[in-house]
């Protein structure tokens, strides 16, 4: 009889034992943690990436934006220009030779050091 009663003792605190830890993985699986939270966070913000749905593009959209493109005027040929009177003229020009003066006086040297008066 004492054995049957310690067994009967033994099954219901087993029992008892699963019951409590059953509720208390219960309880902590609730409550909200730091972790949880950032969840929450992230899961709004997936959920407001999915919603957003883009303006459509228009053909019209680009219009004053860019401008028209239209073919550059081509440059002249060189063979359209009067090269043999450029030749002429460029065999004619006086040389410049700097330092030298025109009329033929020496030029003035000009004294640039400045003495300090005491």
């Amino acid at each position: 009889m004492l054995a049957q009663s310690l067994r009967a003792s033994r099954q219901s605190l087993v029992r008892v034992a699963r019951q409590q830890g059953a509720a208390v993985s219960r309880r902590t699986f609730i409550t909200p943690t730091a972790v949880r939270s950032a969840d929450l966070v992230q899961d709004l913000y997936l959920r407001e990436l999915k919603a957003y749905k883009p303006t459509p593009v228009k053909a019209s959209d680009a219009e004053g934006h860019v401008q028209k493109f239209a073919m550059p005027k081509a440059p002249p040929s060189p063979e359209e220009s009067d090269i043999a009177g450029d030749l002429k003229s460029y065999e004619t020009q006086t040389v410049e030779i700097e330092g030298s003066a025109e009329s033929g006086a020496a030029p003035v040297e000009e004294d640039w050091f400045e003495t300090e008066e005491e």
